[in-house]
């Protein structure tokens, strides 16, 4: 399933990008989450991601992870491709 990840970064990691990037996809990895895209933003949000996760406690789990860590904030919203929207609207 296709996850889309809205988050913040703690100023206290800011400077240190490389860093929390590095640790942040080490654990994707071994939660089983591929991560499609990053792009950093400017406004609410200091980043998007794009995963594919195998379900949502595995995006819980890392998103909880990233809290522990003081990383900053995640807000997680699931993806539906165009074929399930259109699948959903015949039911």
């Amino acid at each position: 399933m296709k996850y889309i990840l809205l988050g913040s970064i703690d100023s206290k990691w800011l400077n240190k990008q490389s860093e929390r990037y590095t640790k942040s996809s080490e654990k994707l990895k071994q939660l089983n989450i591929k991560l499609e895209n990053v792009y950093y933003t400017q406004g609410q949000y200091d980043f998007v991601d794009v995963i594919t996760a195998p379900g949502p406690e595995s995006v819980l789990s890392f998103s909880i992870w990233y809290a522990n860590k003081g990383f900053g904030r995640i807000q997680t919203l699931p993806a539906f491709g165009d074929k399930v929207m259109k699948k959903a609207q015949t039911k």
